[in-house]
């Protein structure tokens, strides 16, 4: 029998469908703008694949909303081994319920957030001097550290079958500098987690000039097109060939020489979508990641309102075996993956494949 702890952060990734690039302190503002709980739902689903494998499994985990109530919905009886002080957990309810659940002997904690909660097991492991692999659930706004699944289902096959396990690299980014348009990983610890391909790697930052590429673009647009450009730094340079200064990690929307909604969050973008729209994306250096990703906004909605053009240097599609998306919406996944064309410069495209 494998047991295995399950820690819910539920307020993780909430920011970013309406535009707030993180949800640390900003618990309020995402529930003004009309966000709803990610974590739930993307928990529900790693265990819905746990069930599915058909192992053996035991589940310890914290009271509602931390884990109680996904794992009984899945069909497990989990032993619950505390709970949270108040409905609004913190992150000191997470380091708590990883030590009263690591102190009970598991064989696996799953944890489901996103970078910050990946610090605060982590750190907490660290500090009970316990090796016990962990393994993300991603569903946070950033997912930079290389202990999460790739998606939520292959996080509960990866957490029944996995044999070996490996080091990988728990990173964070400050979100106050995120939301200004800064990124720099800073490496926050190391932690043992399953071997699997499945995985995501670390977050590759750095690439070369899309100059080219951008220019390619701009010549090619159409004025009766609305254009939903996604964040990153190969987009903004699409930004900037078309005339305006985007925002670097957020979402524009824009049309015929007009810039619609600067930084807009999912509401704002649908409100701006014409007859004819495209999304543009370039995907996570040494991830692959074209949605899912930092760019929550681009939800199902958005998504399936428009088509899709992915652009990116050639460089950083070498360094990718394959293009990913997660969605939240798997019949949506099932659509966007196969084979598509992506442009690498001004006139060349690629054909790259999306699983």
């Amino acid at each position: 029998m494998r047991r295995i702890g399950l820690v819910v952060n539920p307020i993780a990734g909430m920011g970013g469908r309406v535009g707030l690039k993180g949800t640390d302190g900003k618990v309020a503002q995402a529930r003004d703008r009309g966000a709803e709980p990610r974590a739930p739902e993307r928990a529900r689903a790693a265990l819905d694949a746990l069930a599915d494998a058909g192992a053996t499994v035991e589940i310890l985990t914290y009271g509602d909303p931390m884990g109680e109530r996904e794992a009984r919905a899945a069909g497990f009886d989990p032993g619950v081994v505390g709970e949270p002080a108040a409905p609004e957990t913190t992150a000191e309810d997470t380091r708590a319920a990883v030590e009263a659940i690591v102190e009970r002997g598991v064989d696996l904690l799953l944890f489901v957030g996103g970078d910050g909660t990946a610090v605060d097991v982590a750190e907490t492991l660290e500090a009970l001097e316990a090796d016990v692999p962990v393994l993300g659930v991603p569903a946070g706004v950033k997912v930079y550290s290389s202990v999460f699944a790739v998606r939520p289902r292959a996080a509960g096959r990866i957490a029944a079958t996995f044999e070996e396990t490996v080091t990988g690299e728990v990173n964070d980014v400050d979100e106050d500098a995120y939301r200004e348009a800064e990124v720099s990983t800073q490496l926050r610890a190391i932690a043992t987690t399953p071997k699997a391909e499945r995985r995501q790697p670390s977050k590759q930052l750095g690439g070369g000039t899309v100059e080219t590429l951008a220019e390619g673009f701009a010549e090619d647009v159409s004025p009766d097109v609305t254009y939903v450009l996604g964040p990153g730094s190969t987009v903004g340079a699409v930004k900037t060939a078309l005339g305006f200064d985007g925002t670097p990690l957020g979402v524009d929307v824009w049309r015929d020489g007009e810039v619609l909604v600067a930084d807009g969050g999912e509401s704002e973008i649908l409100s701006a979508l014409g007859d004819r729209n495209v999304v543009v994306v370039s995907p996570i250096g040494g991830q692959g990641f074209i949605f899912g990703r930092g760019n929550q906004q681009l939800s199902p909605a958005v998504l399936r309102a428009a088509d899709v053009e992915v652009v990116a240097s050639r460089a950083k599609l070498d360094d990718l075996d394959a293009l990913r998306v997660d969605t939240g919406d798997p019949e949506l996944d099932e659509q966007l993956r196969g084979w598509r064309r992506a442009r690498v410069g001004r006139y060349e495209r690629r054909l790259v494949r999306v699983v």
